[in-house]
């Protein structure tokens, strides 16, 4: 009986082998927070080879759950990626993701938070003691205020509660990566509603812009 098994068609030695792109792309697991600014500097200066995955902003409310979240999602990727880097500052883990990153294998962009890369690691650390007393606003705080500031701290049901949680702040500095008017004006609106004190600094995007665009 003649074998009817269909014959496989070879793969043409010009073709790419998916496993070898898989190789040469690297995943940025990133905050939710970033996602705007990292996709912006992935499509601006043409890093095709970079992929981007970004968990919930809303985990920095519970900031012990960071390191474990992004430990899964390191895992959950690593097949698939050449190279994995960690867009997420310390966060207010206590040094934790830097020990899910040393276990995993896997570098962060440094920095205790958003707010010192983007301003500057050393720029920020060197304004730290005139700055103790203020709260800081980023273009994605500003747009999320009222859902992340307001209402989580239900300021929008017990306005009485603004004293307790801002009583010991003195200015809103909002720290802009882009010019906008808007954000701006909501920015200061975001500080008469708790009461502060205005300051606008124009960061950009930091060391943000440096760690992104180095990566291989």
């Amino acid at each position: 009986m003649p074998d009817t098994t269909p014959a496989r068609r070879p793969r043409s030695l010009n073709a790419p082998d998916l496993g070898d792109l898989a190789q040469d792309r690297t995943l940025i697991i990133a905050c939710g927070a970033l996602a705007r600014e990292i996709g912006s500097l992935i499509g601006r200066n043409g890093l095709g080879h970079l992929a981007l995955r970004c968990l919930p902003a809303t985990l920095h409310n519970t900031p012990d759950q960071i390191p474990e979240a992004v430990r899964e999602a390191i895992r959950a990727s690593r097949e698939n990626y050449g190279r994995i880097v960690v867009g997420y500052a310390d966060c207010g883990t206590g040094g934790l993701l830097d020990k899910v990153c040393r276990e995993e294998g896997v570098e962060r962009i440094p920095g205790p938070h958003c707010y010192a890369f983007y301003t500057g690691n050393d720029a920020f650390a060197a304004t730290g003691d005139d700055d103790m007393t203020s709260f800081y606003l980023t273009d994605f705080l500003v747009r999320q205020f009222d859902t992340l500031v307001i209402k989580s701290l239900g300021l929008d049901r017990h306005p009485e509660l603004r004293d307790m949680y801002f009583g010991n702040y003195e200015k809103v500095i909002y720290l802009a990566q882009t010019e906008n008017a808007d954000l701006t004006a909501a920015a200061e609106k975001a500080a008469e509603k708790l009461g502060l004190v205005f300051e606008r600094r124009f960061v950009g995007l930091g060391d943000l812009a440096h760690f992104i665009n180095e990566i291989n």
